[in-house]
């Protein structure tokens, strides 16, 4: 979920690592078993429904669940729909992509993590702009080294996408993350190399892809939540955490599966 609410940056203790690392590889294996049992005629409520259970039987609690009033555990969004999609009766169709956000807290730590899939076989155009996003989440995770910047983390974010002829949403990002699902510093999915703050030890971030296949513009649906492209064309949703450490930068959702 690509919001920041707080305003003062935290830098995470070993041991805060590791309860992050707990709850990302938790919220990353609950993604993994969302996308494998999504199928078409579901409908995304059934897949929030199924989101919930999972959540509270592995002692977790829903971060998403009435943030700010969003109404659901986790955020599905289908085809057009960029972020934020409130489960519905909709009912998904084979070539549709999903975007599925999900976030939960366990022993006071967040894990945030998010995933776009097709439901069958995706159109070669859908898979192509699929690919262009993971390419660009893995582009933003390989600059995101201790001493380096945070613009040299939006920038090759941005020009991966870009290189392929796609456009990346300005108005939302990723966030640092930790006992708060949303913290300091915002992470645009654009910007220059060698500006921002330095990446510090102990530093932890959700970096977010978030490409659409035309215009960058964006529109809100009338429930206040659902982002949509302007031109009702394509979008995808790619999202890991990472924590920044001297030794090197460790993925804390690591999904078991590179589609994701």
């Amino acid at each position: 979920m690509a919001v920041t609410q707080t305003s003062r940056i935290e830098l995470k203790s070993r041991r805060e690592i590791d309860l992050l690392r707990a709850a990302g590889r938790l919220s990353a294996k609950i993604l993994f078993e969302l996308k494998t049992a999504t199928q078409e005629n579901m409908t995304t409520r059934d897949v929030d429904q199924l989101a919930a259970r999972l959540i509270r039987e592995h002692g977790a609690v829903s971060s998403f669940m009435n943030y700010r009033g969003y109404p659901a555990t986790v955020c599905a969004s289908v085809n057009d729909e960029i972020v934020h999609g409130i489960p519905s009766a909709r009912k998904l169709k084979a070539g549709d992509i999903l975007s599925l956000d999900i976030g939960m807290f366990i022993d006071g730590y967040c894990g945030d993590t998010a995933t776009t899939f097709a439901i069958g076989l995706a159109s070669p155009a859908a898979e192509r702009l699929m690919q262009a996003g993971r390419e660009s989440l893995a582009a933003s995770i390989a600059a995101a080294q201790f001493g380096g910047r945070m613009g040299d983390i939006s920038y090759a974010m941005q020009k991966a996408v870009e290189d392929k002829g796609y456009t990346v949403v300005r108005e939302y990002g990723g966030h640092g993350i930790g006992r708060a699902m949303h913290e300091e510093p915002h992470v645009p999915c654009y910007g220059r190399p060698g500006t921002g703050m330095r990446l510090t030890e102990g530093l932890v971030l959700a970096l977010e892809v978030m490409a659409n296949e035309g215009t960058a513009d964006i529109l809100h649906k009338s429930d206040k939540w659902t982002v949509v492209t302007a031109d009702r064309k394509l979008s995808v949703h790619y999202e890991k955490m990472v924590a920044i450490t001297a030794e090197g930068t460790e993925i804390l959702t690591p999904h078991g599966d590179e589609a994701l």
